[in-house]
């Protein structure tokens, strides 16, 4: 066996998930052999590479054929990472603030701070990760405006939002909560996206004066795009 196969395979079981600019997984996401190798070797426990090219790291998810004999049997909370009802909203509250902004400036190849007026050829570059497009939310701002519809703001600041930076969800700095490296891996785009948009979340952010960004509708096909991973990490 590839012996560069098996560590990536024990770094990947180690640390769940990595960032495409490790040198091994750069390999897997251009190499087809070498990626159909780690693949066999993660199917081989069930496992499978999550990977959205939108997203600053990779993961690693549950199979659909093992989802029963993992979960099966046991109670809500097994398959959504522990995670109660609140604490669920408030990711999805989350990653409407930060992803679907995110999306929009890697779509329009845009930075945080370009507004693109003056690029006239920036959809040939390529798609950029990181702080680069990536904003935050206040956490004072976010518990003034949701705290009251999801548990409480104490519940929310001492428990809730630690819990959703140890699963990697979300990085909270000096007062901000920033992308953390599963954010963007494990909730499905596309699914996400076009209930939030069309949906009751699209009321709620607007009633907290969190509008959607610019242009953001039902008519905006390119923002699914068809590369983005159909994978749901809390079904």
């Amino acid at each position: 066996m590839n012996l560069e196969i098996t560590e990536l395979t024990a770094r990947l079981l180690a640390h769940r998930w990595l960032p495409r600019t490790d040198s091994q997984i750069r390999r897997a996401l251009v190499d087809e052999a070498f990626r159909a190798e780690l693949e066999s070797n993660l199917a081989a426990v069930g496992l499978q590479l999550l990977d959205n090219p939108f997203a600053e790291h990779v993961a690693v998810g549950l199979r659909d054929e093992v989802m029963d004999a993992v979960f099966g049997g046991r109670d809500y909370q097994a398959s959504t990472m522990g995670l109660t009802r609140d604490e669920i909203a408030l990711l999805v509250v989350i990653w409407a603030l930060i992803i679907l902004p995110k999306r929009e400036r890697q779509l329009g190849r845009r930075s945080l701070d370009d507004d693109g007026q003056n690029d006239m050829f920036g959809q040939d570059k390529p798609i950029e990760h990181g702080e680069s497009v990536s904003g935050a939310v206040s956490e004072s701002s976010l518990l003034a405006d949701f705290g009251a519809q999801l548990g409480g703001r104490t519940k929310i600041r001492n428990f809730a939002l630690g819990k959703l930076a140890r699963l990697g969800f979300i990085v909270r700095s000096n007062g901000y909560i920033h992308e953390g490296p599963l954010l963007d891996v494990l909730l499905d785009y596309r699914v996400m996206a076009d209930r939030i948009i069309n949906g009751t979340l699209a009321d709620v952010l607007a009633a907290a004066g969190r509008a959607l960004p610019a242009g953001m509708g039902e008519d905006d096909d390119e923002l699914f795009d068809e590369t983005d991973e159909d994978v749901d990490p809390l079904a």
